[in-house]
């Protein structure tokens, strides 16, 4: 939970992303060994980031560079106070949004940039990075060496650029954020759907970008996005941690707060004609929250945003999607054909979520027990055991609305 603020914190000193990381999990050791005599701080992230700083500033005194080292930042280092509590929460963010736009440096590769962003701000593990990417573990893991050796050969200060260089890099800064944001609503693997830590990291971030760039829309649109989808967050699991689809959540409990903020933050994106990718997919997210309940929904204009969205960034997830309202408006036999055109696209080859809408929607055609067949797909592809659990259950429930239908028409 505290490792991206604490290598945020170490890199601004060592200048160095790998040494930060290493740094942090020496101060994880030494938590480990003294914490079990001593007893858990009162503020155990303070604690850690005081001992990670300590040791990052041992380092830098110890190296022969030390003399060049202490030209650049020995003014910061011999004025800077090492208590154990931080500077405060402000500082803090600085130095993880610094952290964020040195890992999606134009020095790095687009796929480096996200591996070693979703390293080191997210906190993914390797095979979860490797899961969400569809790629071997390896991969990512020469990935993110690679990148790590980059930024150290090339000298890639640690800093929030200015003027064009920021503008250069927003895309890829935003696109990391995105995925944060994704990976804690929609966990690629494990038991839970939601890891809400991951939400909360990337809803900072967002805030602090639209902050940082109020002349971006797009910085707006995905503070817009994140917080409408955000709101949606004690909803979507039920007391059990059942996942609750969409259909049948309790709207009533959704975040009116982070409502509120999403559709000032959407405002702020410009108007509509104007909107970007994150900024449409806002619109989309807004529609949803104005909606008294799922079938008072306004899919007609879902699925005109989803055009709009396909026709800028085309993606067959995106056609999914509008072929999803597109139910809603002109029926699951029509939708079913623009589902039936994406099966053979390698993209969504193994992305389980096509053969779950076509379950839905063969379900919904009385086809039970293609629908089936779909669901138990679904379900073979998911990686998140949630997700497994709730597409067996849609499974056995075509079985048995099938068995009721052979019961009604026997003799």
């Amino acid at each position: 939970m505290e490792s991206a603020r604490i290598i945020a914190t170490v890199a601004r000193i060592v200048r160095d992303v790998g040494i930060a990381e290493e740094l942090a999990q020496d101060a994880l050791v030494s938590a480990l060994e003294q914490w079990p005599r001593s007893g858990v701080p009162d503020s155990p992230g303070a604690w850690l980031t005081a001992a990670a700083k300590h040791r990052a500033v041992d380092l830098v005194r110890r190296r022969e560079t030390y003399a060049r080292k202490l030209a650049e930042v020995g003014r910061t280092l011999s004025e800077e106070s090492y208590d154990p509590e931080p500077s405060g929460p402000g500082d803090i963010d600085d130095d993880v949004l610094r952290l964020v736009f040195t890992t999606c440096h134009p020095v790095l590769s687009a796929d480096a940039r996200a591996a070693l962003t979703l390293r080191l701000v997210g906190g993914l593990r390797t095979d979860e990075i490797a899961r969400a990417f569809l790629v071997p573990e390896a991969t990512v893991a020469a990935r993110i060496t690679r990148a790590k050796r980059t930024l150290a050969k090339e000298g890639v200060e640690f800093e929030v650029p200015y003027g064009e260089e920021r503008a250069a890099r927003l895309g890829s800064v935003l696109e990391v954020v995105y995925l944060i944001f994704n990976e804690g609503y929609a966990a690629t693997a494990g038991d839970d759907l939601l890891r809400p830590g991951l939400c909360e990291d990337a809803l900072r971030l967002a805030r602090s970008l639209a902050a940082l760039m109020p002349a971006e829309g797009e910085a707006h649109g995905l503070s817009a996005l994140l917080e409408l989808q955000a709101s949606r967050i004690p909803a979507r699991t039920g007391p059990d941690g059942r996942p609750v689809l969409l259909a049948d959540q309790n709207r009533s409990r959704w975040n009116r707060l982070l409502t509120r903020r999403g559709y000032a933050a959407l405002a702020r994106a410009g108007d509509g004609r104007s909107y970007g990718p994150y900024a449409l997919q806002a619109a989309i997210a807004a529609c949803h929250a104005r909606a008294a309940s799922y079938e008072e929904t306004d899919w007609a204009t879902i699925a005109a945003l989803y055009g709009r969205l396909g026709a800028l960034t085309p993606s067959p997830v995106v056609e999914l999607n509008r072929a999803v309202a597109v139910s809603m408006t002109e029926g699951p036999a029509a939708a079913l054909a623009l589902v039936d055109a994406l099966a053979a696209e390698p993209a969504l080859a193994r992305y389980h979520l096509l053969p779950s809408v076509r379950g839905d929607l063969l379900a919904r055609l009385g086809r039970t027990e293609e629908a089936r067949a779909e669901f138990e797909r679904a379900a073979a592809l998911t990686r998140n055991e949630s997700e497994r659990e709730l597409l067996l259950g849609r499974a056995g429930e075509a079985t048995g609305a099938r068995a009721e239908e052979s019961r009604r028409g026997a003799p």
